[in-house]
This record gives C-alpha cells, structure tokens and sequence, in this order.
C-alpha cells in the first residue's frame, strides 16, 4: 500500500487552475496527502493518495446559519431534485440503481453540507462526480421540490375541499422524529442554550416550530451565497489519478469569480453561570419520578488547536468513559440515575469546544446532588489526575485504531477532518497521530498536564450552562396543539384565493410525483461493468485443543501486525427460558468484574492489550431449511501481534470468572441497558417494526425479536424495576454455565502467516481451561427450530405499540424461502425494484415520510416492508400491498429497470471488507465461496417475468396471508382498531 496516483506533483505546481500548496506522507497511515487551491475562486482540494480502490469524492460548503428553519438541511435534500446536466425529478435516488457505489449520502453538520460518495469502479467515479457536481453548482431548486422536501401545507384528504390542513415535507417530518427523540432533543436545547449570539444558537437540521418559516425564495438566495467555489472544500482519496479530476472540476469551478464569504458569529461571549430548566417528553420505560435531565456543560478550546482538540478528546475519555473512569465511579455506579445525560462528552464541532457531564433518569430534587458529585470529581481529577495505566491504556488504543484496517477508511478520515478543516485548519494536521500522541506522553511524563487541563476548563471555566429538563406528561400534546396553532396562523394570513392556490399546487405536485420520466440523461453502468467472479477468501480449517478438538478456521492474510480472534458458541434452540437474557449476559460480561479484580483493573488491561473485548448473541438459520436455527453468543478481540498470549488470557478471564453476584452494577447496568434501547427506538424504528412483525413467521426472526425487538425492550425495563436481583442473577449464572462450551464451540483466526503459530500457541491454553458440559451428543441435539420440544409454526399478526413519539414507524413482513432456493435471488431482485420504482414514490415523495422500501433477508428467508419516520404509518402499510399489485397488474418491468435492479444487488454483494471481515460470511452462516459464487450467476439470469412469478407465488397467493404480519410503532393517538395485538412497554 501507498501512494499510486499524485506521483510527479510537487510544492507550489499549477495544473488545470490549481496549484499545491502541501505535500506530505504520512507513512503511518500508508498515504501522501496533497492539498491543492483553485487560483481563481480559492475553492480548497484535498486529495489523499492511497493504493486503495475503494475511492471516495465529496464537495463541501461552509453552511453555518442565522436561524432555526433548517435552511441548509432543506437545500441538501432540494439540490438532489435534478440539475441542468441531469433535469430529472431526483438523480440523487435514481444513481442509487445506476451505479454500484458502495456509499452515496449528503449530510448537514453545524458548519457545512457535505455530499460524498465512494465506489471501486473507475467509470462509476466520474458518473457519480458528474451528477453531484452538476447538483451542487447548477441545480434546478424549483418550488415543486422545496415543497416536497421541505415543508407544505396540504389537506389531510387532497380529494375533500372541507377536510383540514396538516403540515407535509420530507424534512419536516425527519426533524419531527428527531425532536421526539429525548436524548436527541436534550442535546439540542442544551447546546442551543450554551451558545447564545452565535450561529450554534440555531438549528441547522431544522426545528420544526420554525422551518414552515422558510420561502423558496429564501433558499434560492442561500444557494446563491453559499454553494460558490470560493466557499467549498473538495476531497478525494483512493488510487484514481488526480490530474483528469482536476480537470472536470476545475471546468466549472473556472466560470466562477472569487466573492467574499457570509460570516456568522461563532465566538461566544462569555456569561459565567446560567441556570436553565425546560420541559420535555416522558420515556415510556423509566421510572415515573425519574425522568429528569441534568448537566454542567463548559466551555473548552479553540477548535482550531489541533493538538489540544486531540489532548482534550483523550482527557474526556479518561474522565468519563469506563468503569474505571472516574466520573462513572461518581454518577453511574452512584445509582443516583440511569445512564449519563445523551450530551455527555467532549464536542469538537463548535469553533469553540465544550465539555458536558450529566445524568438522565433522576428526580428533580437530586439535581443538587448530581452538580456536587460532578463539581467534587472535577476538583479530584486536578489535584491527583489519572493513572499512568490508564493514560497508556488510552493512548495504545488510538494507535491501534489506525493500525485497523476498516473498508471506509477513506470516508471515516474525510469524517475526521471536516469540522477542523471548514475552520480553516490544515486538514494534513489532523493526520499526525503518532506526532500528537508523542507529544502528549512527553507532556504526560513531565507531569501535572491533565491536571492543568482540569484547573483551565472545568474549575475555572468563565463559562458554565447548568441546564435541566423536567418530564411534562403533556409535552407531545403541547407539541400537537403548538403545530396546530402554527398552521392556524398561516390560514388567518390566507385567503380563499390563496387556499385554491395551495390545492392547485398540492395537485401539481401529485402530479408531478406520479410524472413518467425520461431518465437517459443520467449516466449509468452496464452490466458488462460488473465482475463475472466474486471475490474469493483463502481459508484454512484446522483443530486446536487435545481432549475436545474445537474447529479453527484461519486466515493467513496481510493484517498490519493485527491478530483478530473470533469464537461462536451454539446452544440451538436448547433453555430458550434463557434467551431474553442473552443481551444482558453479554453486557455483563464487560462490566461486572470478577471475584478477585474490580472491572476498572481488568478494563485498564483490556484497553492496554487489545482493541476491546465484545460478546453479543448470536443467531443465523440453515441455508436449506427456515425451521432449523443456531442460536448462541459469539464474542471476539484484536490485538497488535505482541499482545496475543494476554489477549485470550483476557478473554477467558471474562469467560471464567465474572462475578455474577455484584449485584449493585448489575443495577446500575440494568438503568443504563434500559434506558438506551428505549432511546434506540426513537432512533431505529424502522428496525424494530419489521423485526416484530417477522417474529411470528420463522424461528430465527422470533429469537431477533427476543433478543433485540420490543418485547426485549420490555423485558429489560421490567428487569429495571426489580428491587431483588436475585432471579436474575440465577438466570445469568445459568446462561454462563450452558453457553460457555467446548463442545459447542468454533473460532476463527484472522492473522499474518508470522503470527499464526502464536495464536495456536494461546487458542491451546485458552481452550485447556475452557469450561466443558455434558457430551458431544447432548450438545448437538434438539430440532433446532423454536422452543425446545415444540415444533415452530408461522402465524400472522397485527401489532401495534404505542410510544410517546411525535412520529411512526411501519413493518410488513412475508415468509418465503431458505438461501439455497432457486427462487431466493428473485425476491432479493423484487425488494431492489420495488424500492426506487414504487415504494420511494409513494412512502417519501407523495407521503412525506423521511424513508421507506423493501427488503429481502436471503438467510432468514423473510421478504419486508418499512417506513421510517412516517407521518400516516396505517395508509403506508396499505401502500406496501399496493405495491404487489403495481408490479402484477400495471407494470411491464423493461430491461433498464431489470439491469438497474441488479447493479444495485451488485453494489451490495461487492461492498469491501476489512481485513477483520473477510472469511467470516462463512465462519457465521456457512455460506461458501463456492455458494456466493452460484448466486452471483443467478442473479445476472434473472428476469422480468422471475419477479412477477415470485411477486404472485410468495406475496399475492391466498397462501401468503397466513404467512404475513404487520407492525406498527408510534403515536398512541393512531386510529388503531381491530384485531391488533398492543405491545405496551408499561
């Protein structure tokens, strides 16, 4: 690996309007970094060269705002809505079909919008270039758009002139599900409140109380501001050659003239200490009388001194990340909440940085309390400062971090430098990690550096926000009303005349949406475009241990002196008493400790030796039989090739010897576990809707929904409200006697050919004193499909939990057929056609939602539908059945569509893996090489008339209806009747 493409580029060379202003290498991180500007607009570049395919282009624009409507968010969504080049309704969504990216976004970060996109294919790089390009700098941002992405009103019956109005917008919606939230929310407000006068004071997403305050008028105008050469920042990374790109882009950039930039207040004015108390929504699984916010939120460092951005971002993790940190010992292990407050941590992404501490899940009268124990533990932490161990510990973890090779890494880098950069940092800075982490030991070793860091920031900050929010069991009705008063006093401003107008636009609209488009403008790939061979991993399978031979697989490859160790024990469907407690088992195992050293020692050891320590539950169905499941936990580690042997002694510490009955960690984890998976379903709805209606039609999506569903939501929220651990300590000590098996067991080994020895050497040990139950016999049997003993039978369902959100999610779920079916690759065809041709229309663009589609899980053999973030979540599951009878009765699928439908079944199927991933497809599911390679010539036989034939076999046949469910999550206001199942989380 290293640089390929800028070879001959040197300091202060003109080419194509540019000229390099710094070359550097960064032999670290195996790159050469340029950084070029246009001499005629002072548009910035950045390329990093790195003999990696996987290339990556984004074009940037400093977007910081002036108020709350969302200005910058609504344009990112408009200017995807078709371009000069391109004057199609959305090429953003029609390139996801053309293409074989293995990333294609736009975001809109407190300072700038960015759009990057990545892919390994050199003629889909400079497609794709060409439509974002063509998208930022010459959009058509008509109103149409604006109102479809951004906000309308619109009657609640478009065919009914009597019925009332509502609010309808892509981004209105979004921002109404992000607003409900409570972790989102309180983030928000507390940031808002920490930087009055200053840009950070509004909301660059959009608040939904202000963004039907937007005119198209007012976004064109931002456009035109914004969205110059002279404001933006380029980067590209990969082996691609430079100069072409240049030269496309330096084309455009060349019809500009440089203008002076629109400059907002950043810097804060300094207030000492405020106090601010507001009201926001109830958390369905807390406990009643705590559910209050609190936080100290402080002022820290220019953003624009790198090496203390970096200083500061380590002190926090010291500080509070852990439970050897010392601000978990003061707050979590205290009990006096259930996890840290969700603004909790170092924020480099204001010009200047802040540091917040608090705690969420408290009654209003511990606020005292919580501000002292924060106050106290800062004053600890100036006067004796942290552990040399734990210093080291932190430090040998980023490096490991840049030694882990990820398959994005050109995209987490660009990620890593854009706030800085859009300051007018040198963004090459940001790459001297071993350079900053010297000199943080330097400073470490001189002594007294934290500590000083401590005495500036935190005990004498100039600038304190003390912010709480207090439950208001009527917050989302407030909302409701306050949206209804917003639209009222639009109406009052209107006339009669002004309605027709809105009803007439509202039909163009519809119209437009269901508009036939010519789509040969946009640039596409060809199937001739995609490899004929997948990808191919060399494996070796071996044996390690003497009395009971445990099956290795091992991968021998160019790791970057990385080992990585994987284990999966399988219990089947054996004690599914215990299942529910899997999640927690696998938590604990990283938190409890042991009976002769505290988890602070061990955690120290972890980071220390290895790149962490991680178990979660496992679950995968036979290839040829949906009945047959394994189910289990899996678990692994990586380390750098000197820390194998305490590596497995680490893991088996854990294994062996967690200490089940401290019981008072176990309560504290239990707060926090619970309260993060209700918040994780305001996040992921989606998720968890299609995963609850899938539970009732094939055992593995039963077991999912067990143990990451709804009902293991309320499962952990009742184990919350327990005053006697004691049951739940029992189950956890069962779990560990029954999973933990020899004779259950495979791993698999991922490491250089030099290192292969050792780690045999280690997985011996480490399987000598690994617990064994019962014979090989006993282990393997069992039917391997639902409850032990019964045989599982598919059943349709209807659910329906109520949540105190002020947005919906909706879930459609179908049984079809095992991976090893001829008829498997058609209906993961028919989800991609579905998709963009049908559902993306009708769920986002005519409906409002933030997203929807359909899926297809090969091995779980289960055909679904979602929506996210959906204002009318019932009509949508009526849109999912329409869909079916679309594509049987209305539509002729052409050829374009048909190819458009595997590129992106391509896409997916080539996305890269890192070092860590590769092999493990096998290793997890048992699919082979071999397999992966049939499939790949399956799909490109497929036809038009293979998804109409498996669209009426599995979707439209009387049959299929006993195997369908549904569910919807959201507002308990829905008009819900019938025969649904409530799934209440109280």
């Amino acid at each position: 690996e290293g640089p390929v493409s800028s070879i001959g580029l040197a300091k202060d060379q003109e080419l194509h309007g540019f000229v390099v202003e710094d070359i550097q290498s960064v032999s670290d991180l195996k790159l050469r970094a340029i950084r070029l500007r246009h001499q005629k607009t002072g548009a910035e570049w950045l390329h990093i060269d790195r003999d990696d395919k996987n290339n990556v282009f984004s074009i940037g624009f400093n977007t910081s705002v002036s108020d709350s409507t969302g200005v910058p968010h609504i344009l990112e969504h408009t200017t995807l809505c078709g371009s000069e080049k391109y004057p199609v309704r959305d090429p953003f969504f029609k390139m996801l079909n053309r293409s074989m990216s293995t990333f294609m976004n736009a975001w809109t970060a407190h300072d700038y919008t960015q759009y990057p996109f990545s892919t390994q294919n050199a003629q889909d790089y400079e497609n794709l270039q060409s439509v974002y390009l063509d998208a930022v700098f010459r959009p058509s941002l008509r109103e149409v758009d604006f109102r479809q992405e951004g906000w309308r009103l619109e009657r609640s019956d478009a065919a009914d002139s009597t019925s009332g109005w509502q609010f309808k917008g892509v981004v209105y919606n979004e921002m109404k599900g992000a607003f409900s939230d409570a972790g989102s929310l309180y983030s928000t407000r507390a940031e808002q409140q920490l930087f009055p006068g200053t840009t950070y004071q509004y909301v660059s997403g959009g608040d939904p109380a202000f963004i039907p305050d937007l005119t198209h008028e007012q976004l064109v105008a931002f456009h035109r501001e914004r969205y110059h050469p002279s404001n933006a920042r380029v980067y590209t990374y990969g082996n691609l050659p430079l100069a072409p790109q240049l030269e496309r882009v330096g084309r455009i950039m060349d019809t500009y003239d440089r203008i002076s930039l629109a400059q907002v207040p950043m810097d804060v004015a300094e207030y000492g200490e405020k106090q601010v108390t507001e009201l926001g929504p109830v958390e369905s699984v807390g406990a009643p009388d705590k559910q209050t916010r609190f936080s100290l939120s402080l002022l820290a460092n220019d953003l624009r001194n790198v090496y203390e951005t970096f200083s500061m971002s380590i002190f926090s993790s010291l500080l509070l990340h852990g439970t050897s940190a010392p601000m978990h010992k003061a707050l979590i292990d205290s009990h006096i909440g259930s996890d840290y407050s969700a603004n909790t941590g170092y924020s480099p992404y204001t010009r200047r940085t802040s540091l917040a501490v608090g705690l969420q899940g408290i009654s209003d009268s511990d606020i005292p309390l919580v501000e002292t124990r924060i106050r106290e533990t800062f004053a600890r932490v100036r006067d004796e400062g942290f552990e040399r161990r734990r210093i080291d510990a932190a430090l040998a973890g980023v490096e490991l971090a840049y030694r882990h090779r990820k398959a994005d890494f050109g995209l987490s880098l660009m990620q890593s430098i854009s706030t800085g950069w859009f300051h007018g940092v040198n963004p090459i800075e940001y790459f001297k990690v071993s350079e900053n982490v010297a000199r943080l030991r330097a400073d470490v070793e001189r002594g007294g550096y934290f500590e000083s860091l401590a005495e500036r920031y935190l005990l004498n900050s100039k600038h304190t926000l003390k912010y709480a929010m207090l439950p208001d069991a009527k917050y989302n009705q407030r909302l409701d009303q306050r949206e209804h008063e917003m639209i009222q006093s639009k109406l009052d401003t209107l006339s009669s005349g002004d309605l027709a107008e809105i009803d007439r636009k509202n039909a163009v609209l519809a119209e437009e949406q269901m508009r036939k488009e010519d789509l040969s403008s946009l640039p596409t790939l060809t199937l001739a475009d995609v490899p004929e061979q997948a990808g191919r991993f060399a494996l070796d399978m071996g044996v390690a241990g003497d009395e009971v031979p445990v099956p290795v697989q091992w991968r021998a490859t160019s790791t970057n002196g990385i080992s990585y160790f994987r284990v999966i024990n399988d219990v089947r469907d054996k004690y599914p008493e215990l299942r529910p407690y899997l999640p927690l088992f696998c938590e604990a195992l990283t938190y409890l400790g042991t009976k002769s050293r505290d988890m602070s020692e061990i955690e120290t050891d972890i980071h220390l030796h290895t790149g962490g320590i991680s178990f979660s539950p496992f679950v995968t169905t036979d290839l040829a039989n949906l009945g047959h499941i394994e189910a289990g936990i899996s678990y692994g580690s990586h380390c750098l090739d000197q820390h194998i042997e305490p590596m497995y002694r680490l893991v088996l510490e854990l294994v062996r010897e967690t200490n089940f009955d401290n019981t008072d960690r176990l309560r504290a984890l239990l707060n926090a576990v619970a309260s993060n998976m209700f918040n994780d379903v305001a996040r992921s709805g989606h998720a968890y809707a299609r995963r609850l209606a899938a539970s009732t039609l094939a055992p593995e999506a039963q077991v999912l929904e067990s143990l990451n569903g709804i009902s293991q939501v309320k499962f952990i929220s009742d184990l919350a409200r327990l005053t006697d651990l004691a049951p739940v300590v029992e189950k956890l000590k069962q779990v560990q006697e029954v999973v933990f098996n020899k004779l259950t067991m495979r791993s698999a080994i991922t490491t250089n050919s030099g290192s292969v020895d050792d780690n045999q050497r280690a997985l011996e040990l480490f399987l000598e004193k690994y617990p064994k139950l019962g014979s090989k016999e006993d282990a393997s049997d069992g039917n391997g499909g639902g409850d032990a003993g019964q045989k599982f039978v598919p059943s349709s369902s209807r659910f329906f939990c109520p949540l105190p959100f002020a947005t919906n999610y909706a879930g459609k779920a179908i049984r079809a057929v095992p991976y090893s079916h001829p008829d498997s690759v058609k209906l993961q065809l028919l989800a991609k056609f579905l998709t963009p041709n049908y559902l993306h229309r009708e769920i986002r663009e005519r409906n409002g939602a933030y997203g929807g589609g359909a899926g297809y899980s090969a091995v779980q053999g289960i055909f679904s539908f979602f929506s996210y973030r959906d204002p009318s979540p019932i009509s949508t599951i009526d849109t999912f059945g329409r869909s079916i009878k679309w594509i049987l009765e209305e539509h002729d699928i052409s050829e374009r569509e048909m190819t458009e439908a595997k590129l992106s079944v391509f896409g997916d199927l080539d996305t890269p893996l890192s070092v860590a991933e590769e092999g493990m497809s096998y290793f997890t599911t048992g699919i082979t090489d071999d397999m992966r390679q049939e499939r790949r010539e399956q799909f490109f036989a497929v036809g038009p008339n293979d998804l109409k034939d498996v669209a009426a076999k599995y979707l439209a046949s009387p049959e299929s209806a006993s195997v369908t469910s549904v569910a919807v999550i959201g507002e308990e206001s829905l008009d819900i009747s019938g025969d649904w199942t409530q799934m209440r989380l109280q």
